[in-house]
């Protein structure tokens, strides 16, 4: 376990300490845990309700930056400086969505995603509509640790095997 933030060490499918013969263990996803591998533990109840959280925190959103817009729009700062602040949010929060999206398919690389923080933090609208329209289908994120997952599991069992017999003996033709 990590001290920071109680989630497992590892990645998915690891098998972690003391999993031995078990096999590979799915890794939790944020809101589901590890409910995503049998759509079990209220899975659909789970998703309907991020769903809706993450559609009721853009709203939530995009009205608070509507005080901001009339904030920019009261000070008289000009035409050019509102429409930079409007662009700016609606570019930002599109690239948001778009590697958020991504996010969803492919591991991010932490550097990049370092580097981008400031953008994802401006266009946060956008990671939550792309939370919201993922979780429509499945889980933010399932489809990449179902594959990491079925990965792990496939090549645990090949690890696992027994052969029957000793090849030595085999006759060969």
């Amino acid at each position: 376990m990590s001290d920071d933030d109680g989630t497992p060490d590892g990645t998915a499918g690891s098998a972690g300490p003391g999993a031995g013969a078990s096999g590979p263990r799915p890794e939790p996803l944020r809101f589901f845990g590890t409910s995503w591998v049998d759509h079990d533990n209220g899975y659909a109840a789970r998703r309907a309700g991020v769903a809706a959280g993450s559609l009721l925190a853009a709203a939530a959103a995009c009205f608070v930056l509507r005080f901001a817009y009339q904030g920019v729009a009261m000070a008289n700062s000009g035409a050019f400086v509102t429409l930079l602040v409007v662009v700016m949010f609606a570019v930002c929060s599109a690239l948001a969505f778009r590697h958020t999206w991504d996010g969803f398919s492919k591991r991010p690389d932490p550097d990049r995603q370092a580097s981008l923080r400031g953008l994802l933090a401006i266009g946060f609208v956008g990671s939550l509509m792309a939370y919201f329209f993922r979780s429509l289908t499945e889980a933010p994120g399932e489809r990449l640790h179902r594959e990491e997952y079925e990965r792990a599991r496939e090549l645990h069992a090949r690890r696992t095997t027994r052969r029957s017999g000793n090849p030595k003996k085999r006759r060969h033709p």
